[in-house]
C-alpha cells in the first residue's frame, strides 16, 4: 500500500518529488495559462495608457504645432522653460486649486448632509433620492449650457429671481465680469457633484450598525459626539476614496467650464485643464503636452 501511494505521488500532474538525503523537495509546475489570459488586458492597458503617455513625453521636447507640420523639430527643454515663465499657466494653476478646494469641499459638505437626510425613514424618500441624482446623470456639456442661461445678464433666471425679491436693481453679468465668473462656475460644479457624494456616503452610512447609536444614546452622547465618534470614523474609508475620486475628476474637468465661459473673460475662469484643452484645440500639441507633464513635477 505504501509503495502504491509513493508511486501515485510521483506520477501526479501537480507536483513531483525528488529525494535529497532523508527528505523530499516538492516542486510545483509553472502554469502559464493565468498569464496568457490576462495578456490581452495588459496589452490594451499598454496601448491605451502607456503609449499616449510616452507620445506626450516625446512631443513635450518638440515644437509640435500641427499648423506648421514642416517645422516640427526637437527643441529640448524650451517648452518647459516657457511653461514656467508663463503667467497664464500659473494663474490657471491657482484657479485650479480654488476650483478643487471650494468645489470638492462644498460638494462633500452638502452631500454629507443630504446622505444623512436620506438615511432616515420618511414618506417619499425614494422619490427624493431619485430626483437628487438628476445633476449627476446630466451630461456636463448640458449642465454648462443650462447654467449659462441661468447666469445670463440680460434674461437669466437668477437675475430675474434676485430682482423679484428686491436684492438687486440692475442685472448682474455673472459670466462677463472677473469678480463673479469663477464663483459662478464653482457653484455649478458643486451642484453637479453633490449627488455623487450623497450616494456614496449614503451607502457607507447604511453599513453603520444601529447598535452603536443605541449604546451612545444610553451613555448620554449628544449629536456631535455621535457624529465625530461613530459616524465619521465608521465611514472614513468611504470618505477618503470618494473625496480622492472627486478631486481627480474635478481637477481634470473641462466640459462644464468650457460650455459656460470657455475660460473667459480674460482667462478669469480658465483652469489648467481648460488651458491645456485650449492649447491642444489650437493644435499646439507640444506646449499642451508640456503643461500636462509639468503637473507631475509640481
Amino acid at each position: 500500500m505504501t509503495e502504491w501511494v509513493a508511486q501515485r505521488s510521483k506520477s501526479s500532474p501537480f507536483y513531483h518529488q525528488q529525494k535529497r538525503g532523508d527528505y523530499c523537495v516538492k516542486k510545483e509546475k509553472l502554469y502559464i495559462w493565468p498569464y496568457l489570459l490576462i495578456a490581452p488586458a495588459l496589452f490594451i492597458v499598454a496601448a491605451v495608457v502607456f503609449v499616449p503617455v510616452a507620445n506626450a513625453i516625446l512631443m513635450s521636447f518638440q515644437s509640435y504645432d500641427l499648423r506648421r507640420p514642416r517645422e516640427i523639430v526637437f527643441i529640448g527643454l524650451a517648452n518647459y522653460i516657457e511653461v514656467f515663465h508663463d503667467p497664464i499657466f500659473w494663474g490657471s494653476l491657482l484657479r485650479t486649486a480654488l476650483w478643487v478646494i471650494f468645489g470638492v469641499g462644498f460638494q462633500f459638505l452638502f452631500g454629507f448632509i443630504l446622505a444623512n437626510f436620506l438615511n432616515k425613514s420618511f414618506k417619499g424618500r425614494g422619490i427624493i433620492r431619485s430626483v437628487s441624482l438628476i445633476p449627476w446623470v446630466t451630461p456636463g456639456v448640458l449642465i454648462g449650457l443650462m447654467w449659462r442661461w441661468i447666469y445670463d445678464g440680460s434674461y437669466g433666471v437668477l437675475n430675474d429671481l434676485l430682482k423679484k425679491v428686491g436684492l438687486i436693481d440692475m442685472p448682474i453679468p455673472f459670466l462677463a465680469q472677473e469678480s463673479t465668473v469663477m464663483p459662478s462656475v464653482i457653484v455649478t460644479i458643486i451642484w453637479q457633484g453633490i449627488p455623487f457624494f450623497a450616494l456614496m456616503l449614503l451607502a457607507g452610512l447604511q453599513g453603520v450598525p444601529a447598535e452603536l447609536y443605541e449604546a451612545a444614546d444610553i451613555d448620554g452622547a449628544n449629536g456631535a459626539q455621535k457624529l465625530f465618534r461613530i459616524t465619521i470614523p465608521s465611514i472614513k474609508n468611504t470618505i477618503f476614496v470618494t473625496t480622492l475620486l472627486r478631486i481627480i475628476w474635478v481637477a481634470n474637468s473641462v466640459d462644464v467650464i468650457f460650455s459656460i465661459t470657455g475660460g473667459g473673460p480674460a482667462y478669469a475662469s480658465q483652469t489648467l485643464s481648460v488651458y491645456i484643452f485650449n492649447k491642444a484645440n489650437s493644435l499646439n500639441l507640444g506646449y499642451s503636452s508640456t503643461m500636462s507633464l509639468s503637473l507631475i513635477h509640481i
